[in-house]
């Protein structure tokens, strides 16, 4: 799957391609996105119902339960949606931040070790961690959390790495 247009975080080469891109599985929302979406809606009702009397401080309560809630499910959707992670046939890339943003990217090459890792609720619901650590450093170098159909992007790094070690094998 390719950017439709290459966003201004992502740098990718002419003689590199997309493999797979990808966000977090919407479950990293979290309880935060239903939750908002409730209080909004109750203070919608409460605002409503008190309205009829005139404008009073229940009907003002409301309203700002309402923006309080539809500003909580609004940040929740906002860090899902401005998280992605990308697999080229030369590098990884992981992008996260709202305000900020921070960018992580590494060569095919560096990657010595990928992890895949799923809790019986993400067998469940079908998301999974991937990790990679780079040459000499025991820690995580990268992980992307929570990722959809991770035995899918598991197997996509993987031939992208069989193939960087055979590029680098024949040279």
């Amino acid at each position: 799957m390719a950017f439709s247009t290459t966003p201004d975080w992502f740098h990718i080469s002419d003689d590199d391609d997309v493999v797979w891109e990808s966000r977090p599985h919407p479950i990293t929302m979290g309880a935060g996105l239903p939750v908002g979406v409730v209080v909004a809606l109750l203070g919608l009702v409460l605002a409503g119902w008190t309205a009829g009397d005139g404008v009073g401080l229940l009907t003002i309560v409301g309203v700002l339960v309402a923006l309080g809630g539809a500003g909580l499910a609004f940040a929740r959707y906002l860090v899902w949606t401005n998280t992605r992670y990308v697999i080229t046939t030369s590098e990884l890339y992981k992008k996260y931040g709202v305000v900020s943003r921070d960018v992580t990217q590494f060569r095919l090459d560096r990657v010595q070790n990928t992890s895949l890792s799923q809790g019986v609720v993400g067998r469940a619901l079908g998301y999974g961690d991937l990790t990679v650590f780079t040459a000499g450093s025991g820690d995580p170098e990268l992980t992307f959390e929570r990722v959809p159909s991770p035995e899918r992007a598991s197997s996509l790094l993987s031939d992208q790495l069989e193939a960087t070690s055979t590029d680098e094998s024949a040279v």
